[in-house]
């Protein structure tokens, strides 16, 4: 079993690691010299050989092609979560296929929609969206478009992998997940080299969206430093511990720079407060994020290890819940800065906006939910277990994939250069993801309540109210693989059919504004929360009572 001392370690070498990132990007860099760039730029195209030429090295193209094939991707998780749910209840629903040698249980779809969803259609946004934001923030353009879309389809291709051993861990003696998890890490590490050569060539300084981005891509190499270095990816408590530092790290901290960054550029609106983006940056970095399984099964079948029992003694279930519940802080931080970015958007039929309000309105709600399930779960209790699933589903289609789904919209513009092809069909897709993920899983939720209810009283019938609700929140769920097939179709479409952006009309960052216009007595503090920064000069407006005349050209 994994001891305190272990998990204190562990958590002092992510943090120490983070900390040690950010003095040498803040300091320069000055490990990417001129040699050590030379290399890395040959690494990412010259070193491919011909296949670097397969794909082209447009400005753009590389966060294009990975924002394609999230939407892609979530579809395809949508489609196998829906499937679970309904054979959950319907054990033979897809029996007929057994003649193909097809015939998966709820238990596999289930657990191919959660990694089809995680890791193709949220991590395949989020990097996108990175790709197209952190240049823009740096001044600088990417370091190599071509290798980050060749890459995408690497990436593409861990996830296919991935779905293929959720269904099958072994095949002709290989363990499947664990080549996928291979082609994961080759693909994160070409995306890591790419953005660090970015950041070493920036024009400008670092703002707080872009170091969000930056920590979020780089906290899954510090989570695998720092848990294989004490060996707690062998122990159930260590593989638990690793599963909450990638949600706390990659996917919040990421989701959160993106979010903000999107939030400020559909509305028009620089950001509410850098404040509360440095309370998400450390508290992300410093807390334990409750969203997620309440186990560390999929870390260990993704290294092809046994997964083992989570048993942790009270010392160590005093540390991690307090932590836990300190991630409340930046959620909090992050959803009331978003929102208040939101709030006075001068184009509110923004395609995106819609979804990232739903993400944002959900948060909160679904974080009080996974803290209780994973405090349950550590402590050893497990009286809410039944209750794990449905709540773990909502942190990711009721938080994560409208969050991410919303700034993949919102950017769509700024970065294919085109609109989408309908926002009538936008606007019908998100209507029907909002029904099937909250009106859904509601159902579903209330249906697992009722479940444990029985049995905690020890009543061996099932419940018919339990299976309405259950068939009844399967049926309202598949909206959802509907509405990601219609986001799907819309931004495909748009490629060829949305309208051209022109350059007076494309989307610009409001991260930072240029001038402030000071027409009246205010605060140095209301000035900065406005958008302001060092090289921001502000404007005296004059306020007069004579009439105005006619201006002379």
């Amino acid at each position: 079993m994994i001891m305190m001392s272990e998990i204190l370690t562990t958590l002092a070498i992510f943090w120490l690691s983070a900390l040690i990132f950010y003095i040498l990007v803040h300091r320069g860099l000055w490990i990417f010299s001129d040699v050590a760039r030379t290399m890395g730029m040959f690494m990412l195209e010259k070193a491919l050989g011909p296949g670097i030429d397969l794909v082209e090295g447009r400005s753009g193209s590389a966060a294009r092609a990975w924002i394609l094939q999230s939407v892609l991707w979530m579809m395809v998780g949508a489609l196998f979560t829906f499937e679970g749910m309904w054979l959950s209840h319907d054990p033979t629903a897809l029996h007929s296929l057994g003649a193909w040698g097809y015939d998966p249980t709820a238990e596999t779809l289930a657990a191919t929609g959660k990694a089809v969803t995680a890791f193709g259609g949220i991590s395949m946004a989020l990097i996108g969206c990175g790709l197209h934001i952190l240049p823009k923030l740096l001044g600088t353009g990417l370091a190599s478009e071509r290798n980050g879309t060749l890459v995408s389809f690497l990436y593409s291709g861990g996830v296919f992998v991935t779905l293929i051993g959720s269904h099958d861990p072994v095949i002709l003696g290989f363990k499947v997940l664990v080549i996928g998890t291979g082609i994961h890490i080759l693909a994160m590490t070409a995306i890591v080299i790419n953005q660090l050569l970015t950041v070493a060539s920036r024009t400008d300084s670092i703002p707080m969206p872009a170091w969000l981005i930056l920590l979020g891509l780089m906290a899954e190499s510090f989570n695998i430093i720092a848990v294989m270095s004490t060996g707690g990816i062998e122990d159930g408590n260590g593989q638990w511990l690793m599963y909450r530092l990638q949600g706390s790290g990659f996917f919040f901290l990421s989701l959160s720079g993106v979010v903000l960054y999107a939030s400020s550029v559909g509305s028009g609106n620089a950001l509410w407060s850098r404040t509360l983006v440095g309370a998400t940056l450390l508290g992300g970095l410093f807390t334990l994020n409750p969203f997620g399984a309440n186990h560390g099964n999929l870390v260990a079948d993704l290294f092809g290890l046994d997964a083992g029992e989570l048993a942790m003694s009270t010392n160590d279930t005093v540390i991690v819940t307090f932590l836990m519940a300190l991630a409340s802080v930046p959620v909090i931080a992050f959803v009331a800065n978003a929102m208040l970015t939101i709030r006075d958007s001068s184009s509110p039929g923004t395609a995106g906006l819609a979804e990232i309000n739903l993400g944002l309105l959900a948060m909160i709600p679904v974080f009080i939910g996974s803290l209780f399930v994973q405090t349950d779960a550590v402590s050893g209790t497990n009286a809410i277990s039944g209750l794990s699933w449905t709540i773990e589903e909502m942190s990711r289609w009721a938080v994560l994939v409208p969050l991410s789904l919303g700034s993949v919209l919102t950017l769509y513009p700024s970065i294919t250069g085109r609109q989408l092809a309908s926002a009538e069909r936008a606007r019908a897709s998100f209507w029907l993801m909002g029904a099937a993920v909250l009106l859904g899983l509601m159902l579903n939720l209330t249906s697992s309540a009722i479940d444990m209810a029985l049995l905690d009283a020890g009543v061996e019938d099932p419940s018919s109210l339990s299976h309405e609700l259950s068939v009844a929140a399967s049926v309202i769920f598949y909206f959802a693989v509907v509405a990601m097939i219609l986001h799907c179709l819309n931004m495909v479409s748009g490629l060829f059919r949305g309208e051209i952006v022109g350059e007076d009309t494309e989307v610009a960052s409001s991260i930072e504004i240029e001038t402030y216009n000071l027409a009246s007595a205010t605060s140095v503090s209301r000035i900065l929360a406005s958008g302001a920064g060092m090289d921001t000069i502000v404007v005296p407006v004059g306020e007069s009572d004579e009439k105005g005349s006619a201006t002379d050209l």
